[in-house]
């Protein structure tokens, strides 16, 4: 039975779903999860959790409005935003509606964690800066490319304006993590 906190997975990538509650749930907590917006609040509404992990792409849906509409339910809830697109307008905005930290993918159960934990004045312990490698970058963004062209690599090749057969060997090589 666990005994720590409990955590909704508000994430629309069935993947990535279960592993952050595989992971979450050896660390003890209470995990439940969430693959749209909508499930999200009905979650929340009948038991609202204590910490909230969402995604800001849900789906067509926006998981801003997700930290909002929790935020609405429970004031008490502590929600991090994760995205594989970071930008400074979103996370100002994600802040803006409650979240208390933003974080980019990839982004491991522990680094989620700590995003979690707050000092007695409200400020996120400092973390190293760890910026992702110029192949990393170039990594997320081709994936995010394919993703938005339904997985078509001929149209997400001229999306990119790259030949077909170079994004195909840029998909087969994987680049180190950060």
């Amino acid at each position: 039975m666990p005994d720590g906190p409990s955590l909704l997975i508000v994430e629309d990538d069935d993947t990535l779903r279960a592993r952050l509650t595989r992971a979450f749930r050896e660390r003890g907590l209470e995990v439940r999860a969430a693959a749209s917006a909508h499930e999200a609040e009905a979650i929340a509404r009948e038991d609202p959790p204590e910490l909230a992990l969402v995604d800001l792409r849900i789906g067509d849906d926006s998981g801003l409005d997700v930290v909002r509409a929790l935020r609405d339910i429970d004031e008490a809830t502590r929600v991090v935003v994760l995205t594989g697109y970071g930008s400074v307008a979103t996370a100002v905005e994600a802040v803006r509606r409650g979240a208390v930290q933003y974080l980019t993918k990839p982004a491991d159960a522990d680094e989620i964690l700590a995003a979690f934990s707050r000092d007695a004045d409200g400020r996120a312990p400092a973390t190293p800066l760890q910026p992702m490698t110029l192949d990393r970058v170039e990594w997320e963004h081709i994936n995010r490319v394919l993703v938005d062209c339904g997985g078509n690599v001929s149209e997400a090749a001229r999306v990119l304006g790259l030949h077909r057969r170079t994004l195909q060997r840029k998909l087969a090589k994987f680049p180190q993590r950060r």
